[in-house]
């Protein structure tokens, strides 16, 4: 049983009488005893959540509530259903998912949304502009989660422009005159709607100082190029490698969540600008190094940042992510491979 709260007649009909939900569930139960029901956009009437928790509770229906937000839920007293469900977060298409019709370069330009892959003939650029200017902007106010969507929009075009980069709070706010809560308050409705996930910094250290302040990416590629204007010909080398910093971070968040495993990522910054773009945790204990390069050849030279790392934590492993890599191991132990193989045979081993 298929529910969707999207169309504003179904919207209306439940909001003024979320009961009715059960009504309709327990008619289509005298004519199918075993089903699921699945509610699309629950974020929208959270007071549904109770009917729900009855329903598990009193008929043992199996219910799938999917949604674009958890803003509203959290922040409404909802009922949660602790205990009575459990949560799965859903990507763009991994490379895996997308197997011979991967394409690194068309992915670093349109993204992986699944619509931009299937079998209709969508145009990747009017599809990704009108997301960004119609959900992304308008969507987000009708939803009342800003007061005034202009200073929104801008910041959304500055964050896009600087993803990936350690957040200054303050000359964010400074650009979109607005005070630096707001602008916290901004990256906060970003990641409850799951449009943009937070690479905290790594700061457990008492041998040197390290930056705090976290990072930030969208949650595909193709969304990034069109708020940054990026998605005719191709791509340069330096917005390219940033493109593959996120996609290749956003693979591996992925990966995490898909195969359960209790890893968090992190990054590594010293004040003197030593770094390291992704540590692999788990708890309070680092797995993993990693640093990410889009270039074919790469240099010991260039690696300052994990070699920096070593002097702190020399026994733990250290990658370097590339394209098209033989897999080899530097002097200083530090190991190149491609960034495919990483995730298909050394994620999992960590």
């Amino acid at each position: 049983m298929y529910i969707d709260l999207l169309p504003q007649r179904r919207f209306l009909e439940y909001s003024k009488s979320p009961g009715r939900i059960r009504e309709e569930i327990r008619a289509h139960q005298k004519k199918v005893k075993r089903f699921s029901c699945v509610i699309d956009e629950i974020q929208k009437i959270p007071a549904l959540l109770d009917e729900v928790h009855s329903l598990i509770e009193s008929d043992g229906i199996r219910f799938m509530l999917t949604g674009s937000s958890a803003r509203k839920i959290r922040r409404g007293g909802a009922n949660l259903l602790a205990g009575r469900a459990y949560t799965y977060h859903l990507y763009p298409l991994t490379f895996e998912e997308l197997g011979d019709q991967f394409d690194l370069e068309r992915v670093l330009r349109v993204g992986c949304l699944p619509v931009l892959w299937g079998g209709s003939r969508e145009d990747s650029r009017e599809f990704l502009r009108s997301y960004t200017d119609t959900y992304l902007r308008e969507e987000v106010a009708a939803e009342g989660l800003v007061r005034s969507i202009g200073p929104f929009a801008l910041f959304l075009d500055i964050m896009a422009a600087n993803g990936g980069e350690t957040v200054n709070y303050s000359n964010i706010a400074r650009e979109c005159s607005v005070s630096v809560k707001t602008v916290q308050q901004y990256y906060q409705i970003l990641e409850d709607t799951f449009l943009a996930f937070k690479i905290p910094a790594w700061t457990k250290s008492v041998r040197t100082r390290l930056v705090a302040h976290p990072r930030y990416y969208l949650f595909d590629t193709g969304i990034t190029n069109a708020l940054c204007h990026t998605l005719g010909g191709r791509l340069n080398a330096k917005v390219r490698g940033r493109r593959f910093e996120q996609f290749l971070i956003t693979q591996i968040l992925a990966w995490i969540d898909y195969h359960r495993r209790d890893f968090q990522l992190s990054y590594w910054r010293t004040n003197h600008g030593a770094e390291v773009d992704l540590l692999i945790c788990q708890g309070q204990q680092i797995l993993a190094a990693i640093e990410i390069k889009s270039s074919t050849t790469i240099a010991g030279d260039k690696l300052e940042g994990l070699r920096s790392f070593q002097k702190h934590y020399p026994d733990l492993p250290a990658y370097v992510l590339g394209i098209d890599q033989t897999n080899r191991v530097l002097d200083d132990g530090i190991q190149v491979l491609s960034w495919d193989e990483f995730l298909l045979t050394r994620l999992g081993k960590l």
